[in-house]
């Protein structure tokens, strides 16, 4: 069994979607990062730079932090959505999402979202970047039906949340048809919209 240590974010979003698309029995443990839980000993045990998510497989008692190295982790535990001969492509955009997509919109989340009118380089900044973002995502999109290429990988899934929260964004998802169509497609998913409602308080995924 998986157990989830998590806040509700687009990166603890990452693996409840991931969880329930390899129907691997799991328990959430909620982590309050607006209470400073995450700075509590025994997380720092789990996870030394105090960020979610985290799991535990008790099943080998191996416990792993950073959102990447946990899909990677359930993909090969699960044998899904990480075939071996598409790792190549599979990792570029799966480190793209880590190193540039979630880095880089969080920033806009933290100056347009919840600082409004604190920074004005900062908000210019930021939206440039993530309308940028957008547009690279698009012109991906516009040639590949999904990220890595012809199938659903955790390429998708890791960026999938990060878009979900294109409302903050006010970029106007709309305007790049490529990157609607598949937020549009995955957002069908029967195991995205479960793991989306991260909580269990029925959170749906925001429309395009």
């Amino acid at each position: 069994m998986i157990e989830l240590l998590t806040a509700n974010t687009p990166n603890g979003k990452k693996i409840s979607i991931m969880l329930e698309e390899t129907n691997l029995k799991y328990k959430v443990t909620k982590v309050n990062i607006n209470k400073d839980e995450q700075f509590k000993p025994d997380f720092i045990k789990l996870s030394p730079f105090r960020k979610i998510p985290v799991i535990i497989d008790h099943d080998n008692n191996q416990s792993l932090f950073e959102s990447g190295a946990i899909l990677i982790y359930l993909s090969e535990k699960s044998g899904k959505f990480y075939d071996k001969n598409e790792r190549t492509a599979i990792n570029q955009w799966l480190m793209g999402q880590m190193a540039y997509v979630g880095p880089m919109l969080g920033q806009h989340h933290q100056f347009h979202h919840y600082n409004p009118g604190k920074s004005k380089f900062g908000e210019s900044r930021y939206f440039k970047i993530s309308e940028k973002i957008y547009k690279e995502l698009d012109e991906r999109l516009a040639v590949s039906q999904y990220l890595a290429g012809k199938n659903y990988t955790i390429a998708d899934i890791a960026t999938f949340p990060w878009i979900a929260r294109h409302e903050w964004h006010d970029i106007g998802l709309k305007k790049f048809l490529n990157l609607t169509r598949w937020y549009e497609e995955i957002s069908k998913r029967d195991a995205v919209k479960k793991g989306y409602d991260l909580l269990k308080k029925g959170e749906e995924i925001p429309k395009a």
